[in-house]
């Protein structure tokens, strides 16, 4: 059982579509201050206007990105209670994007191609997930949506803001801690309260470039019946500029406790490398169905 994608599913390596901050966020805004030989430094912008123009190039690149697949190589390793390593499962899917909603399709198990049942069973259920992306938001059911990154600072305290180059690219950098105080609205809420970590946005893109975040408090699923998070379990995600035209995931890491169905113990952990960006384009021919191409590189 693959807890990375259970308890935070491929939905959460998309924590790119902030919506509006909290009333009672604070904000990150700084006056002008001098740096070296007395040059003026620019002021960091305010945390809540700093993640609405996230929200906003995100939404103008979400068609962009449906223009777009990726391979996503995802190995998940299962450990004992001294931390060795006892199982190793890796998986290969193709990953798309859907109405902004990133969808992936597991093609090879352990280094074989997914064949007979378990490819069916795999080809209907990337078809329901893509129906459930197609429907307007409002109309998704709660399972099917997102965890995104305005779940998690809508109960957030921001705090720390600063500069700090990352891959070479300049980036403002925040920190934030979940706030246990605010009464939380369905699990999307409910699990942000029991986060803290960082976050770096992309100055000149205002995308989010790297976040780190780790449960400082046990998380129950079903009230504890189904599942619980452990504190200490942690997650670092990345993306960046894909083509100078398109920002995409290029993997992540972490390691998960839990106790499922309140039995068993897992600790898990995870690593996912994202590669292989390939645009594509629809072509229509008559008498035959539409297909995808993928296009040439220059």
């Amino acid at each position: 059982m693959d807890l990375a994608h259970i308890l935070l599913p491929a939905g959460f390596l998309l924590l790119l579509t902030p919506g509006p901050l909290a009333q009672t966020q604070r904000t990150a805004g700084q006056a002008s201050q001098t740096g070296q030989a007395g040059q003026p430094v620019q002021a960091l912008p305010e945390t809540p206007q700093l993640i609405r123009e996230v929200r906003e190039h995100q939404k103008q690149l979400d068609k962009a990105r449906e223009n777009y697949t990726f391979t996503s190589l995802q190995t998940t390793e299962y450990l004992d209670a001294d931390g060795r390593v006892t199982k190793t499962e890796n998986g290969e899917a193709e990953e798309f994007f859907v109405n902004g909603h990133q969808i992936g399709r597991l093609v090879k198990k352990d280094g074989k191609p997914l064949e007979g049942q378990e490819q069916q069973k795999e080809t209907e259920r990337v078809t329901k997930w893509v129906e459930k992306a197609e429907k307007p938001e409002q109309e998704q059911p709660k399972e099917g949506q997102q965890i995104s990154l305005s779940h998690v600072l809508e109960v957030a305290d921001v705090r720390n803001p600063r500069r700090e180059s990352y891959r070479g690219r300049p980036t403002i950098v925040f920190d934030f801690v979940g706030r246990k105080d605010l009464k939380a609205h369905g699990m999307s809420e409910d699990i942000s309260k029991k986060l803290q970590g960082t976050v770096w946005i992309d100055e000149a893109d205002r995308q989010v470039a790297h976040l780190e975040v780790t449960f400082n408090d046990n998380f129950h699923v079903g009230g504890g019946l189904v599942a619980s998070v452990q504190k200490g379990s942690s997650f670092r995600f990345d993306q960046e500029l894909v083509n100078g035209e398109v920002w995409l995931p290029t993997g992540g890491e972490g390691s998960i406790q839990a106790r499922i169905l309140l039995v068993k113990g897992i600790h898990q952990r995870f690593i996912e490398r994202d590669y292989d960006y390939k645009r594509f384009r629809v072509e229509t021919e008559q008498g035959k169905d539409a297909k995808v191409v993928a296009e040439k590189k220059p």
